[in-house]
């Protein structure tokens, strides 16, 4: 059992939200056309959501000292240096395993953990720079990870550069570059006492359900033209299928925010995102088991 301090300090890496970020990887290993390890995606999956994202939440955590309602947690226990332990330690671990698995996933590993660091540390603070931090979000836990999943399941330079599966990578930065802004709509207040001028807090309320649309659209198209010409149909009708309770869910949200700010809340926010995590996922995975059944 770990002591009080640690277990307090332990909710703050918020490993339910790093979830939240499940359908990039899946995404990533659907894109491929040539088997691969189910062991290694395995690993990569424990590597990235229950060690890299948890330490990434926490070294946030730590030098946000959020009040209010951040992501995963709607009521934050206090910041404490304990934290700082926990997120040393799951680096470490990260880096140990990512090693074990090939170099160049712990190369890409080490890059995530320092661009995140970048994010947060108050000597750097990406996060104060509205357009910067959203380039840096949307590349680096969009086409990046996608990529980085792909080399940590083995995959080929080929697999990795041939065209359309950059193309998807895209694809992922541009849903990233969507729904980013969305995680950030009911911090505005706090964002603003820290002087983090955030791309939601320059947008407004309606400006980012806007901009939110008009990034998944762009995604959306950009995906639906790929499957086109990679000959996969059925993946274009899965999506398709998954994403409307996503499409209805954001629909709602928006047309209730528009009329009503208040509800831009982080009740709302969450819903949103286990909507769609739980959608994407889903059919990232059923595209996957199709592949590998039907070809």
């Amino acid at each position: 059992m770990l002591p009080p301090a640690y277990r307090r300090a332990f909710a703050l890496l918020r490993l339910p939200f790093s979830l939240f970020l499940m359908p990039v990887f899946w995404f990533g290993l659907s894109a491929l056309r040539e088997p691969f390890s189910w062991g290694r995606a395995a690993a990569v999956f424990a590597i990235l959501h229950l060690l890299v994202y948890p330490a990434s939440n926490g070294y946030n955590s730590y030098y946000d000292r959020d009040e209010g309602s951040i992501g995963g947690l709607k009521v934050p226990p206090p910041v404490t240096p304990e934290l700082l332990h926990l997120v040393w330690l799951f680096e470490t671990l990260a880096l140990v395993a990512s090693l074990l698995l090939n170099w160049v996933f712990a190369a890409m590993v080490v890059v995530y953990i320092l661009v995140s660091r970048a994010y947060s540390y108050e000597g750097i603070r990406l996060k104060k720079y509205p357009l910067l931090s959203t380039a840096v979000v949307v590349v680096f836990q969009g086409a990046f990870t996608f990529l980085m999943a792909q080399v940590g399941v083995g995959a080929s330079q080929v697999q990795l550069f041939e065209p359309t599966n950059l193309q998807l990578a895209l694809v992922s930065t541009l849903f990233l570059c969507g729904s980013y802004p969305l995680t950030q709509i009911y911090q505005h207040q706090e964002d603003a006492r820290r002087g983090d001028r955030t791309l939601s807090l320059r947008l407004g309320i309606r400006g980012t359900f806007v901009f939110a649309a008009g990034g998944l659209l762009a995604g959306a198209l950009l995906m639906g033209l790929t499957y086109w010409q990679r000959g996969e149909l059925r993946s274009l009708l899965i999506f398709l299928v998954a994403t409307g309770p996503v499409v209805a869910l954001f629909s709602r949200w928006a047309w209730l925010a528009w009329h009503d700010p208040a509800l831009a809340n982080f009740e709302w926010t969450m819903r949103m995102n286990k909507v769609s995590s739980v959608c994407l996922s889903a059919a990232f995975i059923a595209m996957l088991v199709l592949g590998n059944l039907f070809g």
